[in-house]
């Protein structure tokens, strides 16, 4: 796989060797249980796969590029380079302005910008609508389009089921730059819709049956299907794609859920015709995540840490696993950490955040689980670490670790 170049505090010997190691042992990622590190009172668990994938590094490359050869240029990010702080306040450090934030909402006006302005193009892709704002404008947006691959890759899919007639179908939160972008892609080439999980998919089914009307379908679907969708017409022949970082459990929840409403309507002789069996356009390193984070619950522990941006969907959903297991805590740098007694996290589901104490419990060994989303630099996992650590005397040194691991 590529090598990228991004900035060394992103990246931590300590974690990149025992990500070395697994590679090793484990190049094909078949084994998804945890690496053991124990430092005697307490025991980490971390995760076979997490932090910065394929696509965060590309665009990190990418938009640091872009600073180092446009010294003397204007340069906008149309909104978070990637769903993490720390990378986003960085680059608005080496001077990168932001166009609007995650919810589209807008900081600098297009008549702000000329044909020599650089924008840099954020990994979860842009709207047709954007992309054509800027071409008037004259700015060229191609050398620093940091759009992820696997992105594009759901775009691909979304034209192959529009040019077979079929109503394409995205699992996605309505309102997250990605899910824009594939939506604005995908309108393009046929009818679409966005769902946002299966309680949606079986109201959709009483409106594709006939049970509920056009008037419940506009209520529920309000502001996320194409102009001059067709409820009677649009609905007999479907296909699902997804935002790549939901979770893929769900997504093929969605899609088995729909393919079996398509049969209820029209036979199983006729399954083919009305419903599109597409291969899962969730990207490799989410689902990776997802097994990994499967792969660490079924292990015994205390708590789980999972650290990455508050607004990062490929880290909910990781907190979402975890949660069903046991406490976990999601946070975004070892700063949330106050004390040993008193952590603040975020609840995901409630924008909230929140403060529990006595959140290590008094056990000896204490096992944690941790891990982090796919946006997150190691160098932060490696902090939350040795904020725990701090708390525990007369622990092993991390070279006493690794050595125990080679």
């Amino acid at each position: 796989m590529k090598t990228f170049e991004i900035p060394t505090y992103y990246r931590s010997s300590f974690i990149s060797t025992i990500k070395n190691l697994r590679k090793e042992i484990d190049p094909r990622k078949k084994d998804f249980t945890p690496t053991i590190l124990d430092f005697g009172a307490v025991q980490f668990l971390i995760a076979r796969h997490f932090g910065f994938c394929y696509g965060v590094e590309n665009a990190i490359e990418i938009a640091y590029k872009a600073v180092a050869e446009n010294p003397n240029k204007t340069i906008y990010l149309l909104s978070q380079m990637i769903h993490n702080p720390i990378v986003n306040e960085d680059l608005e450090s080496k001077g990168i302005k932001f166009i609007m934030d995650t919810q589209g909402n807008q900081f600098v006006p297009w008549a702000d910008l000329t044909k020599d302005d650089i924008v840099i193009i954020p990994a979860f892709g842009t709207t047709l609508e954007i992309e054509e704002r800027l071409a008037k404008i004259g700015i060229e947006t191609h050398k620093y389009n940091t759009t992820c691959p696997f992105v594009e890759r759901v775009w691909k899919q979304s034209k192959k089921l529009g040019d077979t007639k079929h109503t394409i179908i995205i699992h996605g939160k309505h309102n997250h730059e990605e899910t824009r972008a594939t939506f604005s892609h995908s309108d393009k080439n046929g009818a679409s819709l966005i769902i946002k999980d299966i309680k949606e998919a079986k109201i959709l089914e009483e409106i594709i049956l006939g049970i509920k009307s056009e008037e419940d379908f506009k209520s529920v679907f309000e502001n996320r299907y194409s102009k001059g969708f067709n409820v009677k017409t649009d609905l007999q022949k479907i296909g699902v794609v997804n935002q790549t970082t939901m979770l893929a459990t769900e997504t093929q929840e969605i899609a088995d859920f729909l393919k079996e409403t398509m049969v209820k309507k029209y036979g199983l002789e006729n399954q083919k015709e009305h419903f599109a069996d597409t291969r899962d356009t969730l990207c490799y390193a989410t689902n990776d995540n997802q097994q990994a984070t499967i792969g660490l619950l079924k292990e015994s522990a205390d708590l789980a840490i999972i650290i990455g941006g508050y607004n990062s969907s490929n880290t909910s959903h990781i907190v979402e696993l975890c949660e069903e297991k046991l406490p976990s805590y999601f946070i975004n740098s070892a700063n949330e950490i106050e004390s040993e007694e008193s952590i603040f996290h975020f609840n995901f589901r409630t924008n909230e955040r929140l403060n529990s104490k006595g959140f290590l419990p008094s056990k000896n060994p204490l096992k944690i689980i941790l891990t982090s989303g796919a946006s997150c630099p190691d160098t932060i996992v490696d902090e939350v670490l040795d904020k725990i650590l701090s708390y525990y005397p007369n622990t092993l040194s991390k070279d006493e670790v690794l050595k125990k691991l080679q």
